[in-house]
């Protein structure tokens, strides 16, 4: 198969001028992770949900916690995007992708942008769903966090880790999980505009309708299991890779987790998958 059996078309579009909340509007209304950014008919880069997931640091420069409907697409747009043509392999694209840790390339055909394939596209593809090796082949180990930590401390070992986080109870059970979406779209359910900020004094429940603990973060950016997603997917060991990439693709999620019973095992990710492609 080549990307264009798989591409998306037509792709979302806006302009370098046009204001990230534009942009980020853009992904919520079309449920997309990213969109291009053109001048006239040039592509001229391409702005993602993970170029706005790490801009919800405290310590990063002013300009980047300005309320978000000052902040122009150009300033956090990746300029100049790698592109590929309609006739590329998903096995290149794959390797593509994980190369240049990107999930998105444009297509463009004599210089006309025509479409553009993601690694939810790859997924999919006829060719993975039909991936039958054991998911435990594929997973890696779960990068956990605890539901009381701060947003800055979340997203610095998002960055760190490559994305998605668990989110842990004190007991070490399965609380939630913190993914690139998460991080880019919290801060705009405020009116605001601005960093959510908090002074976090409250009881806590380890569980709806469970025992409450007493926790204090004083001045917080928001905590952990204030961005996190629950109730999460998981799958147990003995699925299958296929299966897993059909969860994937029916909850729209981009990763499962691996648990039997209470025991966190690890986590299947889409790169997990696309290396299995690439090879």
């Amino acid at each position: 198969m080549k990307a264009e059996d798989v591409m998306s078309s037509p792709v979302r579009v806006v302009a370098p001028e046009d204001t990230v909340a534009h942009a980020r509007n853009q992904m919520i209304k079309h449920k997309i992770s990213r969109v291009l950014v053109m001048e006239g008919d040039r592509l001229a880069g391409i702005i993602t949900k993970k170029d706005l997931a790490y801009r919800l640091r405290n310590t990063d420069p002013i300009w980047r916690r300005r309320p978000i409907d000052r902040i122009p697409v150009s300033l956090l747009m990746t300029p100049a995007p790698l592109v590929v043509d309609p006739e590329t392999s998903i096995r290149d694209l794959a390797a593509l992708m994980l190369d240049r840790m990107i999930s998105g390339i444009p297509v463009v055909n004599s210089g006309e942008v025509v479409g553009i394939v993601t690694k939810s596209d790859i997924l999919r593809s006829a060719s993975v769903q039909k991936l039958d090796v054991p998911v435990t082949t594929l997973m890696e180990e779960a990068v956990t966090v605890s539901r009381y930590h701060s947003l800055d401390h979340v997203v610095d070992l998002f960055s760190e880790s490559g994305g998605k986080l668990i989110v842990v109870n004190n007991d070490g059970t399965l609380a939630g999980i913190i993914t690139e979406t998460n991080l880019a779209f919290y801060e705009y359910a405020n009116e605001a505009g601005g960093i959510p900020e908090k002074d976090i004094k409250m009881l806590r429940k380890e569980t709806s309708g469970g025992r409450k603990s007493f926790r204090y973060v004083q001045e917080a950016s928001a905590v952990a299991e204030d961005v996190m997603t629950h109730p999460v997917v998981t799958a147990d060991p003995e699925t299958t890779a296929a299966a897993a990439v059909k969860m994937m693709v029916d909850h729209h999620i981009n990763s499962v987790v691996i648990a039997r019973g209470s025991e966190i095992l690890g986590i299947v990710k889409r790169d997990n998958i696309l290396q299995e492609v690439a090879k």
